[in-house]
C-alpha cells in the first residue's frame, strides 16, 4: 500500500460490543449524546465516508465537506459533494482540513485504518444482530487514551463508553 502525506485522519465509530456498526444501511441505537458529539467533532470538517452511507442521509450534513467514495465511475450527486474512486483519491480531496474524518461505513473503515492516526469510538456495551461490522482493533497498534462511560438512562437504552485511540508510532 501506497503511503499519502495528509493531514491526521480520525476515524469515528459507534460500534457494538460484538462489533456490529450497523443493519440494512442503518444505525441500530439511538444514542442522542453520541450524535451530538459526532456534530460537535465532525462540523466544520471533511467527512469520508462509503456510498452508502452517503446515501442513508435524508441530506447532505450541514457544515461539513462531504467525500463519498464508490466504484460508481458516474456517480452523480448533488454540487458541493466531492466523489472519489478509492480512500486515496478521496484523501487526497481533503481540502484545507487539519482534522479530517473517516464515517463509514465497514468497508471504507477497514481501508481507513492503515491512513489513520486517531479512530474516537463510541463503544456501545451490547450485542446486537447486524449485517456490518468495524474491524477489531489491533493493541499493538493502538493504544487507548481516553475513555468516558455513560451509564444507561430515560434517553439512553444502554450504557455506552467513548473512547479515543492513538496510533503507536
Amino acid at each position: 500500500m501506497k503511503t499519502i502525506k495528509h493531514p491526521p485522519l480520525t476515524v469515528i465509530v459507534a460500534v457494538s460490543e460484538n462489533q456490529v456498526i450497523g443493519k440494512d444501511n442503518d444505525l441500530i441505537w439511538d444514542l442522542s449524546i453520541d450524535l451530538k458529539r459526532f456534530k460537535s467533532l465532525t462540523s466544520g470538517h471533511n467527512m469520508i465516508m462509503g456510498r452508502k452511507t452517503f446515501e442513508s442521509f435524508p441530506k447532505p450534513l450541514p457544515n461539513r465537506t462531504h467525500i463519498v467514495i464508490t466504484r460508481q465511475k458516474n456517480y452523480q450527486v448533488s454540487d458541493g459533494i466531492i466523489v472519489a474512486n478509492s480512500i486515496e483519491e478521496a484523501i487526497k480531496n481533503v481540502k484545507n482540513d487539519d482534522q479530517p474524518y473517516i464515517i463509514g461505513g465497514g468497508e471504507i473503515y477497514k481501508q481507513a485504518l492503515p491512513h489513520a492516526s486517531v479512530i474516537e469510538l463510541t463503544r456501545v456495551h451490547a450485542d446486537f444482530d447486524g449485517d456490518t461490522y468495524f474491524p477489531e482493533i489491533d493493541l499493538n497498534q493502538w493504544k487507548e487514551i481516553k475513555r468516558e462511560f455513560i451509564p444507561k438512562d430515560e434517553n439512553h437504552a444502554y450504557d455506552f463508553s467513548f473512547i479515543t485511540y492513538r496510533k503507536r508510532t
